[in-house]
């Protein structure tokens, strides 16, 4: 038996897989809950101690239920890592101490970084580096991130002037504690707005305009191939081979490897990411342009056109922690069937901003249409509707970026995954309001699969070939509404946006 295993360290919790190479089958897993610190309104951070150790907790405990199934640890080949991305960690060589806590990639503190860094561009525009980045300047990429770090923690200049200062995303800080190597994979790099993504190395003028080193930066390296192996505990000697930031490694578990392939994933945020080849298309239409995945060294980069959502499950943790309109998320399918409709009411959840294809953080949550006969149930169902109709909106613009691009548009299909799947009710708005097939995978571990296959190709655990031979869909959901009654919802939504947006000047 052939095991492919994998960390998966993400925004709400770290956790340890072990899959059948052949099938794709979970054989056993462990996950640990990880703290969000909320220390000031719109600032989102985590303990990066607490990371790594839960993700040394949930190896050991899956090794221990693993040799409980009388299987030995010895038949895991290899070990990807799928994390969450553009987290900002910066540590001290010397002790392997985090300088701060980590910023978490939808924290917004750098606003005003972000607002001074486009005043200094040539456009005055945050659009001045996304031919050469993909990206917009923008509060959610690790540069700026960095950049508040330096100015704002006195310890990091310290550490960086003894030539001990560390930095890296979470990939790069759990590769480094878990091997001592000191790289990041180039879909990881491609989220940091440090990395010129057609030279696919670190850019001399980005680093030169936020005024950051660049010898601090790991070194990029492909998402699947050897970086090193661990150095202790039951899984020691073990080769760590495959490296994906998560919403790449969702891309990869779908099996969206050709162009115009699409997969949606819902977890705190929602994240869309197509397959647009090996050719980088810049959006015209609010999308980033990020890599995909690259299945070592010598194989051609994939590039992606990415829908950063910021609304998904945290609209249901929402309504059940601060409005406890709901115990469990689980009551949310039979909540909102008990209604036939929102009764005009639409509800745009935008705590931290709008991310694609707005990008507008002075956004801020917006309830519309509230009458006497407004009910509980009828804000569940318009919250579920939000985030399909952020994701219709996202299709629209890939749809119009490939067009322009003269690229074949998105599949007619959309793969899915992520908590809110779960919710059979959310998979049938889904398909009405985005006119599409909705497709739910058989391994509910998705993100997990795709970073255990890239350590499984970096290894040479298992091929392309014998990975895209496995069936991977589960349920289809197929619309039941018009054109004509799509078109008119999208519209009203559209409008409830507008009044949310510019609220926070």
């Amino acid at each position: 038996m052939v095991l492919l295993a994998a960390i998966d360290q993400g925004t709400s919790s770290s956790r340890f897989l072990v899959f059948e190479a052949d099938t794709g089958e979970l054989v056993t897993s462990h996950q640990i809950e990880v703290r969000q610190l909320f220390p000031a309104a719109g600032w989102v951070e985590m303990d990066p101690m607490e990371m790594y150790d839960t993700v040394v907790q949930c190896i050991h405990k899956t090794i221990e239920k693993l040799e409980n199934l009388g299987i030995s640890a010895d038949e895991i080949k290899s070990v990807g890592v799928a994390n969450q991305r553009e987290t900002s960690i910066v540590w001290d060589k010397s002790t392997g101490k985090p300088l701060y806590n980590a910023i978490v990639w939808l924290d917004t503190r750098t606003s005003s970084l972000a607002d001074e860094a486009i005043s200094r561009t040539k456009s005055k525009s945050k659009d001045e580096f996304r031919q050469k980045t993909g990206l917009p300047i923008h509060p959610y990429f690790s540069a700026l991130k960095l950049k508040w770090l330096f100015e704002n923690v006195p310890e990091v200049s310290k550490t960086f002037d003894k030539g001990n200062l560390m930095f890296g995303t979470v990939d790069t800080w759990l590769i480094w504690k878990l091997t001592g190597a000191y790289v990041t994979d180039v879909s990881n790099a491609s989220r940091t707005l440090l990395l010129d993504l057609h030279k696919r190395k670190w850019s001399t003028e980005l680093c030169e305009f936020f005024n950051l080193p660049m010898k601090i930066l790991p070194e990029i390296r492909s998402s699947a191939e050897v970086y090193g192996h661990f150095l202790e505990g039951p899984l020691e000697g073990t080769p760590l081979s495959g490296c994906l930031g998560d919403q790449q490694s969702a891309m990869v578990g779908h099996q969206c490897l050709n162009a115009g392939q699409t997969k949606n994933t819902y977890g705190t945020g929602t994240f869309m990411l197509c397959n647009i080849g090996t050719r980088p298309i810049i959006s015209k239409n609010g999308l980033l342009t990020t890599v995909g995945f690259q299945f070592g060294a010598d194989s051609p980069v994939v590039y992606a056109l990415e829908g950063s959502g910021s609304i998904g499950g945290n609209v249901v943790r929402f309504l059940r922690d601060n409005f406890k309109f709901i115990q469990d998320a689980k009551e949310m399918e039979e909540l909102c069937r008990s209604v036939k409709d929102t009764s005009g009411v639409y509800f745009v959840p935008s705590f931290t901003g709008l991310y694609t294809p707005y990008w507008d953080s002075t956004a801020r949550g917006t309830i519309l249409g509230l009458t006497q006969v407004t009910q509980r149930e009828h804000i569940c169902l318009a919250a579920l509707r939000a985030v399909a109709f952020q994701s219709a909106e996202m299709i629209a613009a890939v749809e119009q970026d490939l067009e322009m691009g003269g690229t074949r548009g998105v599949t007619t299909t959309l793969k899915v995954d992520g908590g809110m799947i779960a919710n059979k009710l959310f998979n049938e708005i889904q398909a009405d309001i985005m006119g599409r097939d909705i497709v739910t995978p058989k391994i509910t571990e998705i993100s997990g699969w795709g970073a255990a296959v890239a350590g499984g190709i970096g290894a040479q655990q298992i091929s392309l070939d014998e990975f895209l031979e496995q069936s991977s869909e589960d349920n289809r959901y197929t619309p039941q509404k018009d054109d004509s009654w799509r078109s008119a919802e999208l519209a009203r939504w559209k409008e409830a946006v507008k009044r949310s947006c510019g609220w926070a000047q």
